[in-house]
């Protein structure tokens, strides 16, 4: 049976009071400190649990390696019993093999024939390698010198019976799938995936490839929210376009909390009167505006509706972009179970120069070139080519800041989102 966790609270997107403009780092503490995962937990045999967040702390149920064995093709022996100098030992009869382990014991003075990955028997401690032995009808002959243990892998030595193998909290990978094998394990605790829906809002929004009349654009956050989520590891949940409708909106939010445990908009969340999103959530009780100090985004709307966290981005292509990465995925991991992961950037030398005004935390479309960081010819939020031109982004901090080529600058890839 899985088990549910509660649900968040209606003010949990509440602003304190006085707060108008929001810093970027305010708003992402506010986030980390009050969403808690909204999934439930169930059982995945390792076949099925590929990107699945693990929901508890893993023990190896055996050892790994679970017996000492020999890491290399060679000759097993008890180190101690090496005469000083070059070693001529009697070959025993028989060998120790992967899956096939001498029964017997090697005495001392004595080496065995061993092969990579077989378990070492009593009386040997030490392999020496093939390629270092002479070996003629019943001896074998090797240089002096060797290290007690040389090519020997320990019981335990990576992970030990009982030992935490995997913690809490992981996205799991195809190695993380391994080890949990190699330990022992064939079914692992995990969060129910995440079931993210997303909807676009406006009457000027119109399916791709459809036709457009005067004023109209193709909806292009759809699909770029939908594959976003699906890279992340979660589930999407495709709820279409709706009008500028309110009833319509309803409905369809209605169907998309029941749906899905987060429900990303764009289009709707500033005041106008046009902006339905916005007002369908104060008519709930349980909406926020978030004015941010950032570029490209600024309004964020934030609310629950029927007990799902709704975030209401931009509906302009490039802010939706940056707000779903700086602020909903973030919110996404902590939703499913995996904590708050705030993604990795690096200090590289600019390729561009930049004067920026103080107030608001910028985030430049970049790449990577031969060793530095250019950024996108154009800082206009409707040029949505950037985002495909783009490998990153480049963060300038909330305060005025002049950036010269060859200025360290920070940059963030997509790739440490998850993209």
């Amino acid at each position: 049976m899985s088990l549910k966790p509660p649900p968040l609270r209606n003010d949990c997107f509440a602003l304190p009071p006085g707060v108008d403009w929001t810093p970027v780092d305010q708003a992402l503490n506010m986030l980390e400190d009050r969403l808690t995962p909204v999934v439930g937990t169930q059982s995945a045999p390792l076949a099925q649990a590929m990107g699945r967040v693990l929901a508890q702390d893993v023990r190896a149920r055996r050892a790994n390696p679970p017996e000492a064995n020999t890491a290399v093709d060679g000759y097993g022996f008890a180190a101690q019993s090496l005469p000083d100098g070059d070693v001529v030992l009697p070959l025993i009869s028989g060998r120790s093999a992967a899956g096939a382990p001498f029964a017997g014991a090697v005495p001392a003075g004595h080496a065995l024939r061993v092969l990579t990955g077989a378990a070492l028997p009593d009386g040997v401690d030490t392999v020496v390698l093939d390629e270092d032995c002479a070996v003629d009808g019943g001896q074998v002959a090797f240089r002096g010198g060797i290290k007690p243990g040389s090519n020997t892998r320990r019981a335990g030595e990576d992970v030990a019976e009982g030992q935490i193998a995997l913690a809490a909290g992981r996205l799991l990978t195809p190695a993380d799938l391994s080890l949990a094998a190699a330990v022992g394990l064939s079914v692992l605790p995990v969060y129910e995936k995440l079931r993210v829906a997303v909807l676009s809002t406006g009457d000027e929004v119109v399916e791709p490839g459809a036709k457009a009349a005067p004023g109209q654009i193709f909806d292009a956050n759809r699909p770029m929210l939908l594959s976003m989520i699906a890279r992340f590891g979660f589930e999407p949940v495709d709820m279409g376009r709706v009008a500028d409708d309110r009833s319509a909106l309803r409905t369809r939010l209605d169907e998309a909390a029941d749906k899905a445990h987060l429900v990303l908009t764009s289009g709707g969340a500033s005041a106008g009167d046009e902006d339905h999103v916005s007002a369908l959530l104060r008519e709930a009780g349980a909406m926020q505006e978030w004015r941010i100090a950032l570029k490209p985004g600024r309004p964020l709307a934030l609310g629950l509706w029927n007990g799902a966290p709704v975030f209401g981005l931009p509906g302009n292509p490039v802010a939706a972009f940056v707000c779903a990465l700086i602020f909903a995925r973030p919110a996404m991991g902590l939703l499913a179970g995996a904590g708050w992961d705030k993604p990795q950037g690096f200090d590289v030398p600019a390729a561009f120069s930049k004067n920026k005004k103080p107030g608001r935390r910028e985030y430049l479309r970049a790449r990577m070139r031969g060793g530095q960081v250019e950024v996108f010819k154009s800082e206009g939020s409707g040029r949505v080519s950037g985002l495909s031109w783009a490998d990153g982004l480049v963060e300038l901090e909330d305060g005025a800041r002049s950036v010269a080529p060859g200025d360290l600058v920070r940059y963030i890839p997509f790739g440490s989102f998850g993209l």
